[in-house]
């Protein structure tokens, strides 16, 4: 029987029913099946071996591709497994996933422990077994014979794991001696893994519960090649050195305090001038674009979530309510229900849309503790929010508008290497995680991706990643050094407006629902700032940075001389400081590289007879004397300009 199977381009091929993907790519060219992973079939990733019963979609994941990665490093961890289990006998493993950068395992190794010599070891023997090429080989089994298998193994993590599975989606799979439960997919074999390196061992507790036993964790990455290897490992010692939290403590930007409670940044004042400018920034590019900001409160009454349907989906993410006269307030965990309040305090008609309403919201997010991680997952949030309320005609206009502004910003910020993440629903989902309203959610999808398409932004598409009411973007950007960060959201929405009874009045004097766009540009201010810190190293461009220009008399004698200085700077709008301490100007010059201020003002005798200073650049050294009045025409224009000059 033959099937059509149908490629991203919109071709179409005849096949065999039970045709493999690797035969599919194999037949398109050899250099493809060479360098193909795993295969997108009808949207779900597949390993190539497995047979293709029926009409069918299909796009190939090579390396570049985060699916291929994905399964590259989830078949990765089946290597060590398999090589953990010839050096340990016995053994227990419970899950092994792929992770962002590379895979762990968790596993039980009774009463031996592994040290950072074995992982010498394990790279050695993961070598040896990936040379020898074997097969991933998947098997359906039944949940009698897989509980048979395991009991035999006295292996309780795996029993555990087959309580929720039932027939027909239980999968064993096989790579030279070692089988696991695993419900896939996995490259077709492990020769494609050409470089290994274990990176690290951390204890975790068996299902994250403290009252379980501990589990060792071994973690790991791979590449096709030793090259890219080399290249990620030189990169990762770049990362240690531009390290948010490090260099956050270093200059002064936040700290954390247990008084306080984890996940609950405080920011130091050299952090505060970072918010400040980020914000000011925000504030003109969205008055130029048509904003009017709001202030909202902290907390709301609980009826206004359930009303807008947080509170089902998100409550386990949000803080406990608060009772007071018998009526519970949540902390907000987001500000999208305040706004469509205010959208509803007036009546509102077609001439007043689009109305666009911006705040720097402050939100309250319960993460879990093991998932905080500087100020890259944190409880208390800053968010350059904004709602735009339009009809369907403005929408598109829009929503083009909102990714001009990421644009914008890219470019303030350097940003070279960005993509839109357009996160699309799952239909077998609605009801459930989605709003079930499947005629929205394809027309909402098919708005968004045509603009994305007219507007030539890269965007890749994502199944099962949208908003609970639409489809959205998620913006990933890369740093400076290559690391991947997701910035901010670009959210459509359909059914707020209604759960509000949101409405205005069109030309033809009837009553209308608007479309709704949730947008966050910068993101929040601890995300992007603890982005900016490691994409910039910690030297932030002049109009950026709290140490803007450092004052440094070369001797007491010319303290008074170097106040003035930074006096006048400060009268400029230019920030200043002076290092008047008893220390030599090699000294001082030094601290101040570290510092990372962005220029240096050195003042002697010569500069205070004529008026001027000895001025430097961070990481340029000496450009030489001039004028103050020189010093801060020049300075004034960076900072207007907002480019770093560096």
């Amino acid at each position: 029987m033959s099937i059509q199977i149908s490629f991203p381009d919109g071709a179409v091929r005849q096949y065999e029913a039970g045709v493999s993907g690797f035969e599919v790519a194999k037949s398109i060219s050899e250099g493809l099946a060479r360098h193909v992973l795993a295969a997108r079939v009808n949207g779900e990733v597949w390993d190539l071996s497995r047979p293709i019963p029926s009409d069918a979609t299909i796009q190939f994941l090579k390396w570049e591709d985060s699916d291929g990665k994905s399964t590259f490093w989830h078949s990765s961890a089946h290597l060590m497994a398999e090589a953990v289990e010839a050096l340990f006998p016995g053994v227990k493993f419970w899950v092994g996933p792929p992770v962002e950068r590379g895979f762990y395992y968790d596993m039980d190794l009774g009463d031996r422990k592994i040290s950072e010599e074995d992982l010498v070891a394990l790279e050695k023997k993961m070598k040896e077994l990936a040379a020898a090429k074997s097969e991933f080989i998947r098997k359906v089994i039944s949940k009698s014979e897989a509980v048979e298998y395991f009991s035999a193994k006295g292996d309780e993590y795996k029993l555990d794991l087959l309580q929720g599975l039932t027939d027909g989606e239980i999968t064993f799979y096989t790579q030279g001696n070692f089988t696991d439960l695993c419900r896939g997919p996995h490259i077709p074999n492990t020769g494609l893994i050409k470089a290994i390196k274990l990176t690290g061992i951390a204890g975790a507790y068996w299902k994250g519960d403290e009252k379980n036993k501990m589990l060792t964790r071994v973690y790991g990455v791979t590449f096709p090649s030793q090259k890219e290897l080399d290249e990620y490992l030189a990169m990762l010692e770049e990362a240690k050195k531009r390290d948010h939290r490090k260099l956050g403590k270093e200059l002064g930007i936040f700290t954390f305090d247990d008084d306080v409670g984890p996940g609950l940044p405080l920011w130091m004042p050299n952090g505060a001038i970072v918010i400040e400018e980020l914000e000011k920034l925000a504030k003109e590019t969205e008055e130029d674009a048509g904003y009017k900001r709001v202030v909202t409160p902290h907390i709301a009454k609980e009826s206004m979530y359930i009303t807008s349907g947080h509170l089902p989906y998100y409550q386990d993410s949000m803080y406990p309510p608060m009772e007071l006269e018998g009526v519970k307030y949540y902390l907000r965990a987001m500000n999208c229900p305040h706004h469509h309040k205010i959208f509803d305090a007036e009546q509102r008609s077609y001439k007043d849309l689009p109305l666009r309403l911006a705040e720097y919201g402050t939100c309250y997010r319960y993460e879990q503790s093991g998932e905080l991680f500087g100020l890259m997952r944190v409880r208390c949030l800053h968010m350059n929010d904004a709602h735009i309320y339009c009809t369907r005609e403005q929408f598109a206009d829009e929503f083009r508008a909102v990714n001009d502004m990421y644009l914008k910003y890219f470019g303030i910020f350097g940003i070279d290497k960005y993509v839109m993440r357009l996160s699309l629903h799952d239909p077998a989902k609605l009801g459930q995680k989605y709003i079930n309203e499947p005629e929205l959610w394809i027309e909402t999808e098919a708005m968004v991706r045509q603009v994305l398409i007219e507007s030539n932004i890269p965007f890749i598409e994502v199944a099962d990643e949208g908003a609970f009411y639409g489809p959205k973007i998620d913006v990933q950007i890369w740093s400076a050094i290559g690391r991947e960060f997701t910035l901010a959201t670009n959210q459509v929405d359909f059914a707020q407006g209604r759960r509000f009874n949101l409405s205005y009045t069109t030309a033809g004097n009837e009553t209308d629902v608007p479309l709704i766009i949730h947008r966050a540009p910068l993101g929040t201010h601890e995300r992007f700032i603890g982005f900016l810190l490691e994409h910039y190293a910690g030297k932030f461009p002049l109009w950026l940075n709290p140490r803007q220009v450092k004052v440094l008399p070369i001797s007491d004698k010319f303290a008074d001389y170097a106040k003035s200085v930074a006096s006048q700077l400060k009268k400029a709008g230019i920030r200043a400081e002076v290092d008047d301490r008893n220390e030599k100007i090699g000294k001082k010059i030094r601290e101040a590289e570290l510092q990372r201020a962005s220029y240096m003002a050195v003042v002697g005798e010569k500069e205070m007879e004529q008026g001027q200073v000895a001025l430097r650049r961070q990481g340029k050294g000496d450009l030489g004397s001039m004028t103050v009045e020189a010093v801060i025409a020049k300075l004034k224009n960076e900072i207007s300009s907002r480019r770093d000059d560096e």
